[in-house]
C-alpha cells in the first residue's frame, strides 16, 4: 500500500502509532495461528483458502458499505486475476513455507521483499539505484544464502521445498507494490484487495477440496486468520501510513520478524542454528538500512 502525499498530522502521531503496533502484532501472529490450522488437520491449500475466503469477504463488504466496488468490469477482472498470483500463489507458498520449513523461517524470507521491489523499481518505473543500493541488496542476498542452507527454523528438518516456498513469498508479496503503485490514484486498498483476494480465494478453491466440518475451536482460528490477518492488519495499515508516514512506518514493521519468532519459539519450540540467525540479522539489517537511504528516488 502506498504512502499518502501529505504530511502526518503531528497530533495523530499518537494513533497512528498504536495502529501500526496492532498492524505489527496482527501480522506477527500468522505463523503461530497458521500452526494451530496444521495441527488440527487443516491442509496448507485450504488454510490459504479460508485465509483469502474470509479477508476477500471482509474487504468486499467494506468497500461495498463505502460504495467502492463500482469499477469498470474489465478492471474489475484484471484485479481478479492479478489475485491468483499475488493472493492465491502467495498464501499457499505461506503456509507450505511453514509446515514444511517453519514460520520463523518463512517470516524472515518474506522480508526479503524491498529487495525484489528495489529491482521492479529500477526496470519497471527507471528509478536509479546507486553503488550503495546495490551493497544493501548483496548484504540481503548473502543473509538469505545463509537462512536458506541452515535449513530453516525447524530443528532436524531440512526441506528444499519449503525453502523454494519461502523465496517465492517474498517474490509474490514484492509484486504487490509495483501493482498498487500503478492503480494506488484510482482506487482505494479496499477496493484492490476485494477483487485481489477473491481471485486468490478463486484459485486455490480449484486446487484443493474445502471442508466445512471443521470444530469450533478450528473456525476460530481461521477465522481470526482471514479477519485479523487478512483484513484487519491491511486496514490499520493503511490507517498508519496517514499518520505517521511511509518511513516511520517501515521501521516499525522490522518488529513483526521478531515477534514472530518469539511467538513460535515459545509455543512451538522453533529456533534457527547460529548461521541462520546471522543470516537473519543481515537481511533485517539490509532491508532496515534500504527503507532508510536518503538517496532513493521512491
Amino acid at each position: 500500500m502506498a504512502a499518502p502525499l501529505s504530511l502526518p498530522d503531528p497530533r495523530s502521531a499518537r494513533h497512528g502509532l498504536a495502529l501500526i503496533l496492532l498492524t505489527v502484532f496482527a501480522w506477527s501472529v500468522i505463523g503461530l495461528i497458521s500452526k494451530n490450522c496444521l495441527a488440527a488437520g487443516v491442509s496448507p491449500l485450504e488454510t490459504a483458502f479460508w485465509r483469502a475466503a474470509i479477508g476477500a469477504a471482509c474487504f468486499i463488504s467494506h468497500a461495498g458499505l463505502k460504495g467502492q466496488l463500482r469499477i469498470p468490469l474489465r478492471h474489475g477482472l484484471l484485479f481478479t486475476v492479478f489475485g491468483f498470483w499475488a493472493v492465491g500463489v502467495f498464501y499457499a507458498a505461506t503456509l507450505y513455507a511453514i509446515k514444511l520449513s517453519g514460520a520463523a523461517m518463512a517470516v524472515v524470507l518474506l522480508y526479503t521483499a524491498p529487495v525484489w521491489v528495489a529491482m521492479f523499481s529500477r526496470f519497471l518505473f527507471r528509478e536509479a539505484i546507486t553503488p550503495r543500493q546495490c551493497g544493501i541488496i548483496a548484504l540481503a542476498l548473502l543473509g538469505t544464502g545463509m537462512v536458506c542452507f541452515s535449513g530453516g527454523s525447524l530443528p532436524g528438518q531440512t526441506s528444499w521445498t519449503g525453502i523454494a516456498c519461502g523465496l517465492l513469498i517474498s517474490f509474490c508479496y514484492a509484486s504487490h507494490y509495483p501493482f498498487c503503485r500503478w492503480w494506488q490514484d484510482r482506487y482505494p486498498p479496499a477496493t484492490l484487495y476485494a477483487f485481489m483476494q477473491l481471485g486468490g480465494a478463486a484459485v486455490i478453491f480449484c486446487l484443493t477440496p474445502v471442508h466445512l466440518h471443521h470444530s469450533l475451536a478450528t473456525w476460530g482460528w481461521l477465522l481470526t486468520l482471514g479477519a485479523f490477518t487478512g483484513y484487519f492488519a491491511f486496514f490499520c495499515y493503511a490507517q498508519a501510513l496517514k499518520r505517521l508516514g511511509l518511513v516511520r512506518t517501515a521501521v516499525l514493521c522490522y518488529l513483526e520478524p521478531i515477534l514472530s519468532t518469539i511467538w513460535v519459539w515459545l509455543f512451538w519450540d522453533e529456533f534457527f542454528s547460529p548461521l541462520g540467525w546471522t543470516g537473519s540479522a543481515l537481511v533485517l539489517a539490509a532491508v532496515f538500512w534500504l527503507n532508510m537511504d536518503k538517496s532513493r528516488n521512491a
